[in-house]
């Protein structure tokens, strides 16, 4: 059987064959399903590279620049800005090894980066500010294409064998100068305030004399040495952990000795390695991260692994006044973070003091004031508590925005859409390392659920402390992948009493218990336990693990998935991720609004999808639509998406069953004028829904009120009152008299009828306790009976129905007039109803019917008229239909959504491309024309 691509849709299944390179054609596939649905279902979070704004311009080049930049960001761990410039083959020198290590150069805006060919060897980043020089070296036979890359810390990088060697330094140049250009500032007033330091900012040592950037922007020099001062003040100038250090416990000795060795094998890899963000990482290093940081250099080597240490030395003053600018403001994040504060490690003596709390307090705040996306998530409380235990106040700041930013993307939002795709990968990697654990356990979303904390929370929130700050070093150097193999590694250790359990809630306990019993006997620290923890009543004691035991296994066992296969399946579970959270979103806006309407639950469901489909259409085909304005997955269900009076206008013209020929368009720009509540030019779908729901189920009362909404404002503009009307013969008069014939010969005095009618509208008015709708005036009413008409048009009972609206509105007309003289002359209605009078014969002819009413009768004297005085209710206007019985029928006729919706599922396509094809025609018509 020939090799297939099989797309899976909500409602179809399709099958694609006959590729001349399938694996190439599955891969773009990939790329363009997962830009678009991010692009339309998750632009919380996603921003979309300029070569991808325009939908029908995207090439082939542009998706694999794009995948191309997310490997190389997530392979490095950058930040998102970062974009990828030169991808190069060259040989690096590695000191360590005595030779040239083949592998990749990397170059983006702010980083020159390297990997080895062979997987783990060597890795090296090298930010642009660290860098001094950047020089061609003399090309010779074993120093082919040569340049040296020298920087601070007073080491040099020899990279070789580089294609198109001048164009890579010139570019470099360039980017290197206009990275320090940005820093001149800060250099020039860290010389004014300390001569001693280097410059273009500072660089990250581990000994004990750090030079530190503290320079600020030229704008803030005078107020540098207060924000010091005050820094001094407020932020905590040293990691919690050495305030709260508890020493001269018995049993500790074991544990510092073993800190001292890991120290002495530190120092050593230091001084072949490097000590700086620049350092050369290879697996030796991934191996001293596995057996556990010593604590003294706990918070060093995070600021070095993730990169934070950059964007410290980047932003000197930065997190001062971020405080400065959150503290004491009132928000809902605010709020949640007092909730959560005395949530964060209570066990810890940190933060059973004030200074714990508070600085804890200043750095979520103050994440959360720098990046309202995300704000503040709970879970972020645990983690910044132990960020707070091993580094400085700034620095874990900066930690967290790493963390949050880019090591762990779109895991602290309101979805959480970041943790779920990696709980969908998770299960999949557990299929295929664990194959018997997963045939046991059918359904593994159970085991996923588990283990959100685990990736949420990096183990803290589940393991005793001193073990899980092992879990978060591995972290910190390997990113997503040490916490998947670790997940594994645990699964894999309780694999057969999983196999044996009953259920989800045995399984829960059986992994709850091993977790808590997973002990570091290295760790110089007391044992402290988890308040996070899940407690269970053991029946009896539970072996213990020791942690660099099981991460050594995770390491040997699961540790052979790369960067790229991971990102390769968070591609695939992140469609799935994305459509299960809008089936989610549907299902609960159906909830709300089923019971509001009396559309059968189907079409209803149907109705939604042509309303989202509307939404996505608008958004990805109009390439400067403003997808944030419609799509915000942080408010309600029923309000995510929402549409534009345009896109209104479309689903109207396919679903209303009040068509009106040319007055359609007009109509619907009414309606949505109507349902726009906020005045925003946007609607939700519970207020389509309503208003279809009217139309089509609606008593004849409701029906009517609608359209009586439709022409007095907001729906009606005073420019629309104005319009010339579209009508011929409309068959309207004042002077028609009121006297009809029927079809048994017998007439009806229509005098009597209206005499009777207005004395029972007073009476209603007095038992009346909704809200009266405003009166209509004369230029509404007109605006109202062009509708009616229009709506007549081409029904069965067109004539009757001519007939019959000629006769209500006749006699509105002249309810109008009697409500005028009355106004004018301070009296009721029942003594000037005596005084209506036929003014003239039926063969007379019709008035036409144009902006004001004007009576055929050279000799007729009709009292004056002003806008304003002649009005009509909405009680007058029912009970006037109300007397033709084909006007009833024709409003209380049932109607059908169904075969509606049916047609709009196929025309909505092609109305949105017609209208895009009228437009492209029309914009070429203009210079044509000109």
């Amino acid at each position: 059987m020939t090799d297939t691509v099989r797309v899976t849709t909500a409602n179809k299944e399709r099958d694609f064959s006959t590729f001349l390179n399938i694996s190439e054609a599955f891969r773009i596939m990939e790329q363009l399903a997962d830009v678009t649905l991010r692009r339309l279902l998750d632009n919380e979070i996603f921003e979309l590279d300029p070569g991808l704004q325009d939908p029908t311009q995207i090439t082939k080049r542009d998706l694999e620049a794009r995948a191309q930049n997310e490997f190389f960001r997530a392979f490095f761990r950058l930040p998102r800005k970062e974009k990828l410039h030169e991808v190069v083959d060259c040989s690096l020198w590695t000191p360590f090894s005595r030779c040239h290590t083949a592998g990749t150069m990397y170059t983006s805006d702010s980083y020159i980066c390297f990997a080895s060919k062979e997987n783990g060897c060597c890795t090296v980043i090298i930010p642009l500010r660290e860098v001094i020089s950047i020089e061609k070296m003399e090309d010779t036979s074993l120093l082919p294409n040569p340049i040296i890359v020298s920087i601070r810390s007073k080491t040099a990088f020899q990279f070789i064998e580089l294609k198109d060697r001048d164009t890579l330094v010139e570019n470099l140049l360039q980017r290197f100068k206009e990275v320090n250009s940005s820093n001149t500032l800060h250099c020039n007033n860290l010389q004014n305030n300390n001569q001693n330091s280097l410059a273009f900012g500072s660089m990250c040592t581990l000994g004990d004399d750090e030079p530190a950037c503290l320079g600020t922007e030229a704008s803030h020099g005078k107020e540098r040495s207060e924000c010091e001062k005050e820094n001094n003040y407020l932020l905590n100038a040293e990691a919690l952990r050495s305030d709260f250090h508890q020493s001269g416990m018995p049993g500790l000795d074991f544990g510092k000795s073993r800190e001292q060795i890991k120290e002495s094998l530190w120092d050593d890899h230091f001084a072949e390695y490097g000590r700086t963000v620049c350092m050369f990482r290879t697996e030796k290093i991934r191996k001293l991260v596995a057996m556990g940081i010593p604590e003294s250099l706990r918070g060093k080597l995070w600021l070095l692994f993730s990169d934070a240490q950059t964007d410290l030395a980047s932003h000197p003053g930065y997190y001062i006044h971020l405080v400065e600018a959150s503290m004491g403001r009132c928000c809902m994040a605010r709020e949640e973070i007092e909730r959560d504060l005395h949530r964060s490690l209570p066990e810890h003596p940190a933060f059973q003091s004030e200074t714990g709390i508070a600085a804890l307090r200043r750095v979520l705040t103050a994440y959360a004031h720098r990046n309202p996306k995300i704000g503040y998530c709970q879970s972020m409380n645990i983690l910044t508590s132990v960020l707070l235990l091993y580094a400085k106040e700034e620095e874990a700041f900066w930690l967290l925005v790493a963390v949050c930013e880019r090591m762990l993307p779109d895991y602290f939002n309101h979805r959480v859409i970041g943790a779920q795709v990696d709980q969908s990968v998770f299960e999949e990697l557990i299929k295929e390392q664990l194959p018997e654990l997963a045939e046991h356990m059918k359904d593994l979303t159970a085991l996923a659920s588990i283990s959100l904390s685990w990736f949420l929370t990096l183990f803290l929130s589940i393991m005793p402390l001193e073990s899980a700050v092992n879990v978060v070093d591995c972290f910190f150097y390997d990113g997503i992948k040490a916490i998947f193999q670790l997940g594994l590694a645990i699964l894999e250790a309780n694999a057969v009493d999983l196999c044996n359990s009953k259920d989800d809630g045995q399984a829960l306990m059986i992994l709850s218990r091993f977790l808590e019993h997973v002990k570091n006997e290295e760790s110089p620290l007391p044992p402290i336990g988890n308040h996070h923890a899940f407690f269970s009543d053991d029946q009896e004691p539970s072996p213990v693990t020791e942690i660099a035991n099981l991460i050594h296994d995770s390491y040997e066992k699961f540790g052979d998935h790369s960067v790229e296969q991971i990102e390769h399946m968070r591609y695939k579970h992140r469609i799935r991720v994305l459509q299960s959270h809008e089936d989610t979103t549907k299902q609960n806006v159906l909830r709300v609004v089923i019971p509001d309407v009396s559309i059968l639950p189907e079409d209803l469901e149907e109705l939604y999808d042509l309303f989202k489909r509307e939404h996505l259409l608008r958004c990805y085909w109009a390439g400067g639509s403003a997808v944030p304005e419609r799509h915000d997955p942080s408010r309600p269900y029923a309000e995510q998406y929402r549409i534009d009076a345009q896109q209104f206008a479309g689903l109207y013209r396919l679903l209303s069953p009040w068509t009106c020929g040319e007055h359609t368009e007009l109509l619907a720009h009414r309606t949505f004028r109507l349902l726009d509540d906020n005045m925003d030019q946007l609607i939700e779908f519970k207020a389509l829904a309503s208003c279809l729901d009217v139309m089509y189920n609606g008593e004849m009362n409701e029906k009517i009120k609608l359209l009586y909404k439709l022409h007095i404002p907001p729906a009606l503009t005073e420019n629309e009152r104005d319009s010339q009307s579209p009508l011929k013969n409309p068959l309207l008069s004042t002077s028609r008299p009121l006297v009809i014939g029927k079809s048994n010969g017998d007439a009806v005095d229509y005098q009597k009828q209206l005499k009777q009618m207005l004395k029972d509208l007073a009476k209603e008015k007095d038992t009346k306790t909704e809200k009266e709708l405003p009166k209509m005036s004369q230029k509404e009413f007109i605006q109202f009976c062009k509708t009616l008409y229009s709506m007549f048009h081409e029904d069965p009972e067109e004539n009757d129905l001519y007939q019959a609206i000629a006769t209500v509105t006749t006699l509105l007309l002249q309810i109008g007039e009697v409500g005028q003289r009355s106004l004018s002359l301070g009296s009721g209605s029942d003594e000037f109803t005596e005084d209506l009078q036929p003014e003239a014969s039926a063969s007379e002819q019709d008035a036409v019917f144009t902006d004001t009413v004007k009576s055929p009768h050279k000799d007729s004297q009709p009292s004056p008229m002003t806008e304003g005085d002649w009005t009509v209710s909405f009680e007058h206007i029912l009970a006037s239909l109300l007397t033709e019985q084909s006007l009833v029928n024709f409003f209380e006729k049932p109607l059908e959504l169904k075969p509606k919706l049916e047609n709009a599922k196929l025309n909505q396509y092609s109305l949105r491309t017609n209208g895009m094809s009228c437009q492209s025609r029309s914009e070429h018509a203009k210079p044509s024309m000109q």
